[in-house]
This record gives C-alpha cells, sequence and structure tokens, in this order.
C-alpha cells in the first residue's frame, strides 16, 4: 500500500511539472495562433486563470479579426468564472458595446448585469454597487424584453430591491435609536423625515405598519421634549400621524398605544395652552406697566433761591 501511494505521488508530481513546463514554455511563445488555440483549450477545459494569461498575450495581436469575438467572449467568462465580478462586468460590457450585432451580444449584456448583481454587498453595506447592478439589469430588459432570461432579470432586480428596503429600514431604526440617546438633539426630526420617505420610497413594505406607528410615537417625543416656543406646533403632529395611521391600520394592534400617545399629547397641549395664557397676561401687564410709566408727567423739583447781593 505505502508503495503504491508512494509511486502516485511521484506520477503525479512528474505530470505536474510536465505540465507546468509546458505552459510557462506557451507563455513566452511569440506564437499568436499557438497561444490562441492554447487558451480557448484552457478555457474549454476549465483553468481559467491560464486562460486569462494567454488571452492577455495574444488578444492584442487578433483585436480586428473575426477571432476576435471569441476570444473576448471567453476573457470575459474567465474573469467571472474566477468571481473577478467587477472586472468581468467591464468586459462582457465591453464585448456588447463591439459586438452589438453577434449572437452572443445578448448574453453578454445579461453577463454585465449579473455579474454586477453577483458582486453587490450584504443589506448592511454600501449599496452603490448593487444600485449600478439594478441600471445595468434595467438596461438588459430595456433591450431585451424578450429574452429567455427576462424572469432571471427581474428576479435579481426584485431581491436588489429588498436589500434597498432592508438598508432604508435600518437606517430608519438607527435614528430611532439615536433619539433615546443623552443628547438627542435633532435626530428626532431626521427620524420623522427617515419614517416619512421610507414610506414614500417602498409603499408595500411589510414594516410601513410599524414604522407609522413609531412616527407617532417620535412625534410626541419630539413635542413633549420641544422649547416652549416649538411645543403646540410640534404636538399639534401627533393627532395628524394618529389620524393617518388610524386611517391605514385600522385594525392594526398598535392602535391603542398610538389613541394613548394622542391623549398624552391633547393633555400637554392643554397644559402649554394654560401656562401661555398666564404667560400672556403677565407679560401683557407688564407692557401696561411700562406704558403707564412712561406716560406719567416728569415732576420738577425747585432748588433754594440764590442771593444775588
Amino acid at each position: 500500500m505505502n508503495k503504491y501511494l508512494i509511486h502516485s505521488i511521484l506520477l503525479f508530481s512528474v505530470l505536474a511539472f510536465s505540465s507546468c513546463g509546458k505552459f510557462y514554455k506557451l507563455e513566452r511563445s511569440t506564437d499568436w495562433e499557438l497561444l490562441y488555440e492554447a487558451a480557448n483549450k484552457y478555457y474549454n477545459e476549465g483553468e481559467y486563470n491560464k486562460a486569462i494569461i494567454l488571452y492577455d498575450k495574444v488578444l492584442p495581436v487578433i483585436r480586428g479579426s473575426e477571432k476576435a469575438e471569441l476570444a473576448d467572449f471567453n476573457y470575459a467568462y474567465s474573469h467571472f468564472r474566477t468571481k473577478r465580478y467587477i472586472e468581468a462586468a467591464g468586459y462582457f460590457n465591453t464585448f456588447y458595446q463591439t459586438y452589438n450585432r453577434s449572437p452572443l451580444a445578448e448574453e453578454a449584456l445579461f453577463m454585465n448585469a449579473y455579474s454586477l448583481y453577483m458582486d453587490s454587498p450584504d443589506y448592511n453595506l454600501d449599496q452603490k454597487s448593487s444600485k449600478d447592478a439594478v441600471n445595468a439589469i434595467q438596461l438588459f430588459i430595456n433591450r431585451f424584453p424578450q429574452s429567455d432570461s427576462y424572469e432571471r432579470a427581474m428576479t435579481m432586480i426584485n431581491d436588489l430591491q429588498v436589500r434597498f428596503e432592508e438598508k432604508a429600514y435600518q437606517e430608519s431604526m438607527l435614528y430611532l435609536r439615536m433619539t433615546e440617546g443623552l443628547f438627542p438633539g435633532d435626530f428626532f426630526r431626521a427620524c420623522i423625515i427617515s419614517f416619512q420617505n421610507f414610506a414614500k420610497n417602498y409603499p408595500d413594505s411589510k414594516y410601513n405598519e410599524e414604522l407609522a406607528y413609531k412616527l407617532v410615537e417620535v412625534a410626541y417625543k419630539y413635542g413633549s421634549n420641544s422649547a416652549f416656543d416649538k411645543k403646540e406646533e410640534r404636538l399639534k403632529e401627533v393627532s395628524k400621524f394618529a389620524d393617518q395611521f388610524k386611517r391605514r391600520y385600522p385594525e392594526s394592534k398598535y392602535i391603542s398605544v398610538v389613541e394613548n400617545h394622542v391623549k398624552k399629547s391633547e393633555a400637554e397641549l392643554i397644559a402649554y395652552a394654560k401656562l401661555k395664557k398666564e404667560f400672556d397676561e403677565r407679560r401683557a401687564k407688564a407692557e401696561a406697566a411700562a406704558a403707564e410709566a412712561v406716560n406719567q408727567p416728569e415732576t420738577v423739583t425747585s432748588g433754594p433761591a440764590i442771593n444775588n447781593n
């Protein structure tokens, strides 16, 4: 058994060395026809890294010839197969722009979009590349609406939209957490704007009921913690948001909590109105007293007579 294992290892080593030596000779070759055939052979055998190296050498030479089309297509796919998705997307796009009348053009445009889709990150990361993927998929759908890949393209777009939605939801919840810190500041207003924008951008989202309820909650906290001259305006928003919530979700499990926020905001508005009335009355009295003091005639005090003698 040990002898068989040793012989197998030796045979494998010889074959590997022979293969490496053969490829090394190809790398140094200037015979572009030999390089072209070898690159295609490695590609068909799944040796994509070797195919890329040889295509890099031969493509500048055969550019413009009828052989360049297949080489460019395989070159793009070699990058895709080795998970170099951004590079693959660029090469597939270049192929489509160069050979837009080719039978392979439709596949190339789809693979440009698919490569960008494969490079798109999870929802918690920056979504720029995901947005690029959506644009590329939309371009493919517009150019080839009857394509066999149409359904796959739509599935990809739907998946990316879910990522955008999830990221927007998490960003909204981040603003909400910031309002619970020691210095909420403008995070109340940012949170309200974020919740409203989410509802506009994702009208069918599963998160809309939850965020609409939290919008009422945040509006109450915002108004309750506002400066005196802003309190009335902001507390009145609680009832406005609550009415919108009840119209849209009349059977919601959050109805009782929403109504409780409305009651608390109305109680604070009553207290605010009372304080404001007292303040206005005191200010009016102070202004009247000041005006009366201004209108009082000045009293002239006579000094001692001056003796001129």
